[in-house]
């Protein structure tokens, strides 16, 4: 176990903190041991030939105003299963999570759409299943805000929570691994030799904590990604020439892992409870570039 405190903890973008997304700190470890570097330094700790793996989802608007049987809360929309089913979670507030007192067959409402609760997914109380009557999508662009919790100090624009790499719209949250990248950076690591290609995995909600004391026990929502031909063509290619891989997020090594038929890369679509923990080991990729995890995380 490590301490976070929570005086270091940001609450608010780096953008309304007047800094550029690549001033972040970055902790290189490597087996001849640890160096404290910026983000911006990055194509210099990269070598020509190595392989970025980014995930193109795009963050939604996934939190809306909602109400059932006399209550007000908001829901913050996780998974779309198709046919008008998502996976979403009811919280009383961005800082107060549920679970609400909620039943199965109970109407939901909210702005521009209704549904019904259908249960909530097993061993994850805080979530539930629920087929809408509308338009999801055209309801979270008209009345959505991005999904922030309380330790966020007030709203900021879905621009805020968009990667570099963002393009496919679809993730509860951002595939926050690639935040630091800014296009000075990323155009200086094509400039460096540096490649990059895109898997997508959209996130669903990330406030679920770990509370089994074996941490491959914990439930595990699935969540859709794609894994391209080209994608698998560029990272076996890598491979086979002994260049380096390296994935941006813990959502494209579980992409990845996902399309991994035992000696490569295949291209594949669909759901993933993939978990990236030693037991499991990792066949696809030789570095990662991520955030700091809490413990016992993904």
């Amino acid at each position: 176990m490590f301490e976070r405190p929570s005086h270091l903890q940001a609450t608010a973008p780096a953008e309304a903190r007047g800094r550029s997304r690549d001033q972040a700190r970055l902790l290189v470890s490597t087996p001849q041991g640890h160096q404290h570097a910026i983000f911006r330094d990055l194509p210099a700790l990269l070598e020509p030939g190595d392989l970025l793996v980014v995930n193109d989802s795009a963050t939604l608007p996934a939190s809306l105003p909602a109400s059932s049987g006399g209550l007000s809360f908001i829901v913050h929309f996780s998974t779309d299963y198709g046919g008008g089913i998502w996976l979403i979670e009811p919280r009383w507030s961005a800082a107060q999570p549920g679970p609400l007192p909620l039943n199965s067959g109970d109407a939901l409402a909210m702005p521009g759409l209704t549904g019904r609760l259908i249960s909530r997914f097993p061993g994850l109380d805080r979530l539930w299943f629920v087929r809408f009557d509308g338009d999801v999508q055209t309801a979270m662009t008209r009345f959505g805000a991005p999904i922030r919790y309380g330790y966020v100090s007030q709203r900021y624009p879905l621009t805020a929570y968009q990667t570099a790499f963002a393009r496919n719209p679809g993730s509860a949250e951002m595939p926050s691994a690639a935040y630091p990248f800014t296009p000075d950076v990323v155009r200086r690591l094509r400039e460096r030799g540096v490649g990059v290609t895109a898997i997508t995995l959209h996130t669903g909600v990330s406030s679920l904590e770990v509370e089994h004391e074996t941490v491959e026990d914990h439930p595990l929502f699935p969540e859709p990604f794609a894994v391209s031909r080209r994608a698998a063509d560029a990272v076996n290619a890598a491979h086979r020439e002994g260049r380096r891989v390296i994935a941006v997020g813990t959502t494209a090594i579980r992409a990845l892992e996902s399309a991994w038929n035992g000696s490569q890369v295949v291209p594949r679509a669909g759901f993933t409870r993939v978990y990236v923990h030693p037991g499991a080991g990792i066949h696809t990729v030789n570095g990662l570039i991520t955030g700091l995890h809490d413990p016992v995380t993904s």
